[in-house]
């Protein structure tokens, strides 16, 4: 089975989180300008495009990116369809089966472009507190945020630290069906970091 894409490309000019660093890739060192190789230089926050989030980026206390075990960021996971709902409740996961899950990622839209930040699809506090309880260690959102934009409390979010589980954020599940799959979405090991940019992909699993 082939590998499936779910990072979202980064290139200049595309949306951040408002009032967050500008994505931008310069070239340091050029062959055509009579460099002998190609060097570039790149700028950005470490929550642009598809990333994950550390706990310490919410919580002074929490642990650092190059601190997030491997096996949370890889392994099997349900891609689930939440259809229209602006927010994912205790009534959406209720309806889901999620029997031995331990990694979830909720495709909230069709629609290849989903980063309106005046709206976007987020995680209600009942509900990550459910799915701490149920097992899952990491959950993913084709969303910029679990929160909304304008959430200073960050509800979710401390609701998924108290029950151990991690948050993938911007992931691209557009071309993606619901079903099993095997996870990849790797952070850069940066010490002390509060969240990193991932390649994240899926992998079919294909049952006998």
């Amino acid at each position: 089975m082939k590998y499936i894409d779910i990072t979202r490309p980064l290139f200049e000019g595309m949306k951040v989180w408002p009032g967050d660093y500008d994505f931008k890739f310069t070239s340091s060192m050029s062959i055509r300008k009579g460099d002998n190789v190609n060097v570039g230089k790149i700028e950005m926050s470490t929550h642009t495009g598809t990333h994950l989030d550390a706990p310490y980026h919410y919580d002074e206390d929490g642990i650092t990116i190059d601190e997030i075990p491997l096996d949370a960021v890889c392994g099997e996971c349900l891609v689930v369809e939440t259809g229209t709902v602006s927010v994912i409740d205790e009534e959406v996961i209720n309806t889901m089966d999620l029997k031995g899950i331990t990694k979830i990622l909720f495709k909230t839209t069709k629609n290849e472009e989903v980063y309106n930040y005046d709206h976007f699809p987020v995680i209600s506090e009942k509900a990550a507190i459910s799915l701490s309880e149920i097992g899952v260690q990491l959950i993913g959102t084709d969303a910029p945020s679990v929160d909304p934009l304008t959430s200073k409390s960050l509800d979710a979010h401390h609701a998924f630290k108290r029950g151990g589980v991690f948050i993938l954020e911007g992931v691209d599940l557009h071309h993606v069906a619901a079903g099993i799959y095997d996870l990849i979405a790797l952070p850069l090991k940066l010490e002390g970091g509060d969240g990193s940019p991932v390649r994240a992909l899926l992998k079919e699993i294909k049952r006998s």
